[in-house]
């Protein structure tokens, strides 16, 4: 486990503390042309080499830093304007891959899928997942003959209520399942008061739009929506945390 510890401290000093934003740029500009590429390449070379501080290892390191210069060739060459979110995610996940793969071949590590697949991890995964989407579907089919705007409630919000229509695309949607995972680990570790730190926080975040709004309908709205998100957090963590100690 310490050689993929030692690689990806080197893959993130050699990312993300050793490549300024003009290296990027110009990588993006010229593409294979730029000379900060290959001395991008280089720098990963000697980072493996000096964290792990075992020169035995230069084929590795080689290895890793020509397969850095593919992954990272192949995204400026296919990458397009408006792409550059989805290429960076995308070119990460293959450098750990290939970190991954160097690490399980060279310490020999013998990957025992079916102990994956253990009571508590399928705990924790059908836990996660249903906090996800499903709890985000139930919570809006509940709340949806409420919504702002819709037959029944503010026909033409204006105000708070109309920056409803103007937030970020799906942004509730994500920050709910941020904060029931994130409720999740809090009561799996056994620390309620970050629950209660983390209902503070959105509550002090939403108090200005509904102190402005002055719209007893958006303050429900909003209040049963959260009350909803906390109570099946709650209630999905309680019953994970029965099932792993019975």
């Amino acid at each position: 486990m310490i050689l993929l510890i030692q690689l990806f401290l080197a893959h993130i000093l050699g990312d993300f503390f050793l490549q300024p934003d003009k290296w990027v740029r110009e990588k993006t500009q010229k593409r294979l042309r730029s000379i900060y590429l290959y001395i991008h390449v280089v720098i990963h070379f000697l980072l493996i080499l000096l964290v792990t501080g075992d020169t035995g290892l230069w084929k590795i390191a080689l290895l890793i830093s020509l397969s850095h210069l593919v992954i990272d060739g192949i995204k400026l060459l296919a990458q397009k304007e408006g792409e550059s979110r989805a290429w960076f995610f995308a070119d990460q996940l293959l450098h750990l891959a290939v970190l991954l793969t160097v690490w399980i071949v060279q310490d020999k590590v013998v990957v025992d899928l079916h102990a994956l697949w253990n009571r508590t991890n399928l705990i924790l995964i059908t836990a996660v997942l249903f906090l996800l989407n499903p709890a985000s579907i139930i919570i809006k089919t509940v709340i949806s003959k409420w919504t702002p705007g819709a037959p029944g409630g503010n026909e033409h919000p204006t105000g708070a209520t109309a920056n409803i229509y103007r937030s970020l695309e799906n942004a509730g949607q994500l920050i709910g399942m941020i904060e029931r995972v994130l409720v999740l680990i809090f009561i799996f570790v056994g620390r309620w008061e970050g629950v209660g730190f983390l209902l503070a926080a959105k509550s002090v975040f939403r108090f200005g739009d509904l102190k402005d709004a002055r719209d007893t309908k958006l303050t429900e709205y909003v209040l049963i929506g959260t009350l909803l998100s906390f109570g099946m957090a709650v209630i999905t963590s309680l019953l994970a945390v029965t099932l792993w100690r019975t």
